[in-house]
């Protein structure tokens, strides 16, 4: 390549110019000193000088991501039907408003975790019939899967089917527990 085959830098008119310098006047160095080409900024004023900038605090750690729920094989399915794993904690939450049902399901995992529990089974039922029939049926049926996959029990739910017949079938759920951390 020779020296006629490099591309011409054009020239800045007057008005390019004038708005490159103020740029540049605007932009404090990362250097101590200013490069030939830029122009010292003025000294700041006593009042600015004296007010020292705001510590900064460092950004607070974004929260731990609750672990995923995992589904249960067959293989495991079928040892808690048929009892070669044993269930070691049962909760039973008939008769209980949702707000008592939560807050024990809460209180059970919790000890059941800690007493080194592996599989659990909580009896939701199928839901009554209200009164005259039009009241609602099931609703802890329905809102046990959703609490068990709420960040504040995934620390202790490792994942959850739906039971056997035998173990209460569709009025029930097997929960698989995670270990304690030590």
């Amino acid at each position: 390549m020779s020296a006629d085959d490099k591309p011409r830098r054009r020239k800045l008119n007057e008005e390019e110019r004038s708005l490159w310098s103020s740029v540049i006047r605007s932009i404090r160095p990362l250097k101590k000193k200013p490069t030939k080409d830029e122009t010292p900024l003025p000294a700041p004023s006593s009042a600015a000088a004296a007010k020292p900038p705001p510590p900064q605090r460092p950004p607070a750690p974004a929260p731990k991501a609750a672990p995923p729920l995992a589904t249960f094989d067959r293989r495991s399915k079928q040892r808690l039907a048929r009892g070669s794993d044993p269930i070691e904690a049962r909760i039973d939450l008939h008769g209980r408003t949702q707000s008592e049902a939560h807050d024990a399901l809460l209180r059970f995992l919790r000890k059941a975790q800690s007493g080194g529990a592996k599989f659990a089974l909580v009896i939701t039922g199928k839901g009554a019939r209200g009164q005259n029939g039009l009241g609602e049926r099931g609703v802890l049926k329905r809102q046990v899967p959703l609490w068990l996959a709420l960040p504040e029990f995934r620390a202790f739910v490792v994942g959850f089917e739906q039971a056997h017949a035998a173990h209460g079938g569709q009025g029930a759920l097997y929960v698989r527990l995670r270990k304690p951390r030590s």
